[in-house]
């Protein structure tokens, strides 16, 4: 018995939702992180999703997939490196701090 690909744009859409959602009412520089997270993890589903529903022999759409999970590593050792020294330069991970930056 297999789930039905539905399902899994169901699932996708709920997390980019509550990602974006995230994203717009929070002002923590790592909750704005994780929610940037759960989007591109609905775009991972998205493309798997897609993958086996047009393709279902092929693997592109799982390659794109890990692809996309290489970039976010990446994004998120870069954006929490960011995040540290904003940290040791303000106190404080909020959004609010970093507003008054200038050269």
């Amino acid at each position: 018995m297999t789930i039905p690909v539905e399902y899994y744009f169901v699932l996708s859409a709920l997390l980019f939702f509550i990602g974006v959602f995230g994203f717009i009412t929070r002002r923590n520089l790592i909750a704005m992180l994780i929610s940037v997270e759960l989007v591109l993890n609905a775009v991972d589903i998205n493309f798997a999703a897609v993958n086996r529903l047009m393709y279902p022999e092929g693997m592109e759409g799982m390659f794109m997939t890990l692809f996309v999970i290489g970039i976010a590593a990446a994004e998120s050792a870069v954006a929490i490196a960011i995040i540290i020294n904003v940290y040791r330069n303000f106190k404080s991970d909020s959004v609010d701090s970093i507003k008054n930056m200038k050269w």
